[in-house]
């Protein structure tokens, strides 16, 4: 009654990992063919060798990358700024950018002259090493 239901991830997981592993034990076997039939002076049995030879790096190189842990990507969220802008006296404020905020829009009254400012620009603040990476 409580069996684990396995998810999509898992299955493929083992599925990947079974074919890794016949691959694996296949080339073993074409290699030592390869290596027995040489030794026995069949020289064009060299192919069975080589091929058992590719499959073991493939396989091998394939099992690392399975163990080897995905990195995390982070996505940092860019900071909005809204700058707004009292038409009468030139005062100017920034503040962070609030949901519901569009350029043109009427915002708080002036602290100087008490009139309603007015959203001049939204925009996203560049950091420095982008600023770098984007010259």
């Amino acid at each position: 009654m409580t069996e684990k239901a396995e998810s999509p991830a898992a299955r493929t997981s083992f599925f990947y990992l079974a074919i890794i592993l016949v691959t694996l034990i296949l080339s073993v076997i074409a290699l030592s063919l390869g290596v027995t039939a040489l030794q026995g002076g069949d020289a064009s049995a060299g192919s069975y060798a080589l091929v058992g030879f590719i499959g073991l790096a493939l396989s091998a190189y394939m099992l690392l990358q399975t163990q080897r842990r995905p990195s995390r990507v982070t996505f940092e969220m860019p900071q909005v700024i809204t700058t707004i802008l009292c038409q009468k006296c030139g005062f100017k404020n920034i503040r962070d950018f609030q949901r519901g905020d569009y350029v043109f829009k009427e915002a708080e009254p002036c602290p100087k002259c008490n009139e309603k400012m007015m959203i001049a620009s939204i925009y996203r603040e560049v950091k420095e090493k982008e600023k770098e990476r984007l010259s």
